[in-house]
């Protein structure tokens, strides 16, 4: 019997591609889904939209612990197992979280959800890679950017529909159903291959005890780096008075100091880091960290200045953002087609970097006299080149990884494009706040009575304020009113391009970086070829 990398022929490779990628979507989309209804989920549950982030917080450290022991899980559990585990865990939670009573119920069923969730990613792409032979592996991650694309992307718009017109509940009972069949598709059609087999068994057999230690250091290192992203900038980072990011950030330091040499030291690590001694790996997750964190930094600060000044609602904010997906799902074919002609991974990596730098940098050079056209084609843009990187990213950065490291490899690569997402949308609400502050003082050094133009403007604004109000006094004070609405509104302007240039900056940073990994091709449709 025919088989590939120790899996017997059966069912078709492209059916077990949808059955895997399914829930992957589901969980990649619950990333953003709920960020445009948390004044909703705390209205809905009587507590403080500032506690309500925490929602989000939960989610991504839960997310963020599981997915670098992932590789170590797959092996002791098995990957099916494991896979089916996640996804059962997810949908119970999913289930949980829709029917909470209270923010703490919410926060505690959305750590069981990011702690289940965290393993359908690695699990997914592992069988990916070792379903199709290699001169196809390019067609699977394109499948795969399918979930880790175009979920971000129509993830707002999706919340802002159902929380604007049914419940912010259902943001969470729509994967129940989805859940359910995709547990039952894997069932029938996911199988281990013979390596991860008999990596089981050998793992059993093993004396190495497990690596408390390596856990307690990880829980503390990702906990503490999600809590200080998402409330930095809130508690005024390292100024805070209380001390509270100071000291997080200390345990983050010190403990992945102690993480990294304890894990490279343990016979069984709980997270194995060997997968970034390979140049191409530890390239290719620099890249995909910065390209997410644009991706969801942009993702972030596009609905809020739609919002804040232009007046969008979340449904229509949403919409604005969602043509992009559309534009991206289209190329996907033309990307795997170019990496089975043979063409070098790196341009298309280059290629797409360029591109989101070109979308960044349009939005940088917008004003307010716009329309959402104006918006859509800079953000398609900018997804056609992360579409057009991503597949690519991930065909050359596991080409020399050994299949008994590619579990940790995935997990490591998920950590990483997950955590830069973390890290891009806390630096957008950073530098927006902060650049915010910072045009409005500018601003300040004109708005005197001794500048002619301001004096000029409001004399023109008198006559019609007076007969509005019926008094000159009044008059001049609605006319100042007018002059600080127009001052807020420019700085706030100023402030969201300049997020997206500083977004450009960082893309344009990015390309010769991808230069100094080997080139990686397929050769007559045969295979790939690191050189």
């Amino acid at each position: 019997m025919n088989a590939i990398n120790g899996i017997p022929r059966g069912p078709n490779p492209w059916l077990i591609a949808f059955a895997v990628v399914v829930p992957t979507f589901m969980e990649v989309l619950d990333t953003t889904i709920a960020n445009v209804a948390l004044r909703y989920i705390a209205g809905g549950l009587s507590a403080a939209q500032v506690d309500s982030e925490w929602v989000i917080t939960s989610y991504l450290a839960a997310n963020a612990v599981i997915l670098p022991m992932s590789g170590w899980l797959l092996t002791r559990l098995g990957r099916r197992n494991y896979f089916l585990l996640s996804i059962g865990g997810f949908t119970l939670s999913s289930l949980m979280c829709g029917v909470a009573t209270s923010l703490d119920q919410l926060i505690l069923f959305r750590v069981l959800q990011g702690l289940a969730g965290g393993g359908l990613q690695p699990c997914s792409q592992g069988i990916l890679l070792d379903t199709f032979p290699k001169e196809k592996q390019g067609q699977a991650m394109t499948v795969f950017a399918l979930a880790a694309l175009v979920a971000p992307v129509v993830g707002p718009t999706l919340g802002g529909y159902i929380t604007d017109n049914y419940s912010w509940r259902w943001i969470f009972f729509i994967n129940i159903p989805v859940g359910g069949l995709a547990m039952l598709a894997c069932y029938a059609l996911v199988q281990d291959p013979a390596y991860l087999r008999a990596e089981r068994i050998e793992s059993r057999k093993s004396a190495a005890r497990f690596d408390s230690i390596g856990l307690g250091l990880l829980v503390v290192v990702m906990v503490s780096w999600e809590v200080v992203l998402s409330k930095g900038q809130e508690w005024d980072w390292f100024g805070d008075p209380f001390y509270r990011v100071q000291v997080l950030a200390g345990l983050f330091v010190v403990c992945l100091i102690g993480l990294i040499a304890r894990e490279l030291r343990h016979p069984a690590p709980l997270v194995n880091l060997r997968p970034l001694a390979d140049r191409n790996f530890a390239v290719g997750a620099v890249v995909v960290a910065v390209a997410f964190g644009i991706l969801y930094g942009q993702t972030t600060a596009l609905p809020g200045m739609l919002q804040t000044l232009f007046g969008y609602d979340a449904t229509h904010s949403g919409l604005v953002l969602s043509p992009a997906g559309v534009f991206s799902v289209m190329l996907m074919p033309v990307v795997a087609f170019l990496l089975g002609r043979g063409v070098d991974a790196r341009w298309l990596i280059m290629t797409g970097i360029g591109l989101m730098a070109v979308g960044n940098y349009w939005l940088s050079q917008m004003t307010l006299d716009i329309g959402p056209w104006d918006v859509v084609w800079p953000r398609v843009v900018l997804i056609v080149g992360l579409s057009l990187l991503f597949a690519p990213l991930n065909v050359a950065v596991y080409r020399n990884i050994p299949p008994h490291l590619r579990g940790a490899a995935v997990g490591l690569f998920s950590l990483l494009r997950n955590e830069g997402g973390s890290v891009g949308t806390s630096l957008a609400q950073t530098i927006q706040q902060r650049r915010e502050q910072f045009h409005l003082l500018r601003l300040d050094e004109f708005l005197d009575t001794l500048n002619p133009a301001l004096t000029e403007y409001l004399a023109g604004l008198r006559p019609q304020l007076t007969l509005l109000s019926g008094d000159q006094a009044a008059a001049d004070a609605l006319g100042y009113q007018i002059v600080d609405n127009l001052r807020q509104q420019q700085a706030t302007s100023l402030a969201y391009f300049d997020v997206f240039w500083v977004f450009a900056v960082a893309a344009a940073l990015l390309v010769p970086l991808v230069l100094l990994m080997r080139r990686s091709v397929a050769e007559k449709g045969a295979h790939l070829a690191a050189e």
